[in-house]
């Protein structure tokens, strides 16, 4: 018997998980690059483009921690495909309105919140099946194929081909993706089930505080949360007001800022073969660390790019960089944090970790509003250092333990 045939292997139900996230991604892609592009025709006020980004992530911070608690108790597969599809129904009401030409900006928010709020329960309960599917060794090469799937999907084939499907009717990327939503809840629903969680279950209440204790404890991931909300603030930030960089100041139409999405997916797409790679040479926290500090003075560069061409690479090594990170501390959550927890630790640290993406929103806005639309991204990157800074005598400390 050869070593290959003793080491585990990642199994069926774990690439129909797969199949099933890079349907989604492309839809999901889409979607993102139809949003953009369908609020800049209702407004050219960064402001209220931001407040649709604002209303996608605000569930993060509202819903985070009982969506964690409802993962811990009930079954996984089933909280999944049933939010994705209500998803797929409420993306389908939305290209109706967009092919009768009802939608404006608050069509727009509240769709965006509605989806999010599902994406918080799909998110945590993805995450926490993980686990419940593949071997714990397999974590890291199981996370980089999703991360590599998913950015395959929602960055790089998804958004060329919403612009296109956009530039032809408005409502294609739309319908697109409730289809795509729908057929990945089919698959999803084919995964076996673990059963409800129903073995003495506290009130929800004192679960959701079991959740919060647990990561208030453990210095590493509880820096690594806090860290990430700073850096998603400052990535929204930034990527708020993109849609009006690209096709205000250099120039693009929407097929050329599809094209600019998918040219800077390739990096994130990198990210994800390779991650693993890394991980197994450098160890986990180098390779975190590495990123973290590259990615400050990427950010500040971003915001100053003379032309399109410069602003694909940077957007591109930033998608490495930001894939990296999700890699390594998302499979650190799935191997440090016990199964009961995790769908609660996940929710605490999600919520820490995207809950400020709204504010960054908001801040992004008016950073554009006040001082031009390249002003966001420096801003974000003097942030980031900050942080940084800041969080470096922790992660040291826990790489050299």
């Amino acid at each position: 018997m050869t070593q290959s045939d003793t080491e585990p292997r990642l199994t069926a139900s774990y690439w129909r998980l797969w199949w099933a996230t890079g349907i989604n991604s492309v839809g999901d892609g889409a979607f993102a690059a139809a949003v953009p592009l369908l609020a800049v025709t209702v407004t050219r006020d960064p402001r209220l483009v931001s407040l649709v980004s604002a209303a996608t992530y605000l569930p993060w911070l509202l819903l985070s921690l009982p969506a964690g608690a409802l993962v811990d108790r009930h079954d996984r597969v089933g909280l999944m495909w049933r939010a994705q599809a209500i998803q797929a129904l409420i993306v389908g009401v939305v290209a109706v309105l967009a092919a009768l030409g009802h939608v404006g900006i608050p069509v727009l928010a509240i769709m965006a919140f509605s989806l999010g709020a599902c994406a918080v329960v799909f998110a945590n309960a993805a995450q926490a099946v993980l686990p419940d599917i593949i071997a714990k060794p397999l974590l890291h090469k199981a996370n980089g194929h999703q991360q590599t799937i998913t950015t395959i999907g929602l960055q790089f084939a998804g958004p060329p081909l919403g612009s296109l499907l956009f530039a032809v009717a408005v409502a294609l990327p739309f319908g697109m993706d409730a289809g795509s939503f729908a057929l990945s809840a089919a698959l999803l629903a084919t995964l076996p089930r673990r059963g409800p969680r129903r073995i003495e279950h506290p009130p929800m209440r004192t679960a959701i505080a079991d959740g919060l204790r647990w990561l208030a404890r453990h210095r590493l991931l509880r820096t690594l949360a806090l860290l990430l909300g700073v850096n998603t603030f400052c990535w929204q930030l930034g990527n708020v007001t993109l849609v009006l960089l690209a096709t205000q100041t250099l120039h693009l139409d929407a097929p050329g800022y599809g094209l600019l999405l998918a040219g800077a997916a390739i990096g994130s797409l990198l990210g994800g073969l390779v991650s693993a790679r890394i991980v197994k040479r450098t160890g986990a926290l180098p390779a975190l660390l590495t990123a973290l500090a590259t990615n400050v003075v990427v950010f500040a560069g971003i915001g100053l790019s003379p032309n399109a061409i410069v602003l694909c690479a940077l957007l591109a090594v930033n998608g490495f960089l930001t894939t990296l990170w999700s890699v390594v501390t998302v499979s650190l959550r799935q191997e440090i944090v016990p199964a009961e927890l995790l769908g609660r630790v996940n929710s605490v640290y999600r919520m820490l970790g995207w809950g400020l993406i709204p504010l960054g929103a908001l801040a992004g806005g008016l950073v554009a509003h006040a001082f031009g639309l390249r002003a966001p991204y420096p801003v974000a990157g003097v942030l980031r250092g900050i942080a940084l800074l800041v969080a470096m005598p922790a992660l040291v400390r826990a790489m050299r333990d």
